[in-house]
């Protein structure tokens, strides 16, 4: 009887170590973040890549740009370096789609605040309209915090370009031109190398918790 007892003891011991590194085991398989995409232009819907990219399967990086931000400061890539940020596109008398966007890189920018490495970059679709007063005027009412959030505005054609070569998130073409419009509710998400890590529907509540969480997989990537 105590041989069995002594036996059951060390088979429970044995059973409890094994149980525990299966446990563990399984607790980090599931907690290992998967790594975002590094979107290539193949790997997008040729209805929002420019056809002259469509072909490009590696090395897609946001293009140089140079901007002018809401204080009336020169914004250039440079501003970004080391950065990972959110950009989108917008203009401040859109009455549809942009005040829900806006509303929602808000909720973003306090939840980024404090954090050193990320920001948030908005395009006006809209530069002839969206001057730096304007942009000045519609940041105040939105609470932007200058030192976290840039909405730009500059040469249109620059704009466009950027738009549909570089952040691949409209579906039309053109080349900025006096009717040319882009209007898209993406938030696309860049990491510190340039590169398109994820695109978001800025409008879809349940798309910005996403967002927020592939930001926290980023930094930890990095």
């Amino acid at each position: 009887m105590l041989l069995f007892f002594k036996d059951y003891k060390i088979f429970a011991i044995i059973f409890g170590i094994i149980s525990i590194i299966i446990i563990t085991i399984i607790y980090n398989t599931l907690n290992v973040y998967q790594p975002l995409h590094i979107y290539q232009p193949t790997m997008v819907s040729t209805k929002l890549v420019d056809s002259t990219i469509q072909h490009k399967k590696k090395y897609h990086k946001i293009a140089d740009f140079s901007l002018t931000n809401q204080n009336g400061k020169t914004i250039t890539q440079n501003d970004y370096k080391d950065k990972i940020y959110v950009a989108d596109f917008f203009f401040t008398t859109c009455q549809t789609i942009c005040p829900i966007m806006t509303n929602h890189m808000a909720e973003i920018q306090k939840k980024i605040l404090n954090d050193e490495e990320v920001m948030l970059l908005s395009h006006s679709v809209t530069p002839n309209i969206d001057s730096i007063a304007q942009l000045k005027r519609y940041a105040e009412k939105k609470g932007v915090n200058d030192k976290k959030w840039n909405l730009v505005t500059g040469n249109k054609k620059e704009i466009y370009k950027l738009a549909r070569k570089s952040y691949l998130a409209v579906k039309d073409n053109g080349d900025g031109g006096p009717y040319d419009m882009v209007h898209t509710e993406n938030f696309i998400l860049i990491d510190k190398k340039r590169q398109i890590r994820g695109f978001y529907d800025g409008t879809n509540p349940k798309e910005i918790k996403r967002l927020l969480k592939d930001i926290f997989i980023l930094k930890a990537e990095n």
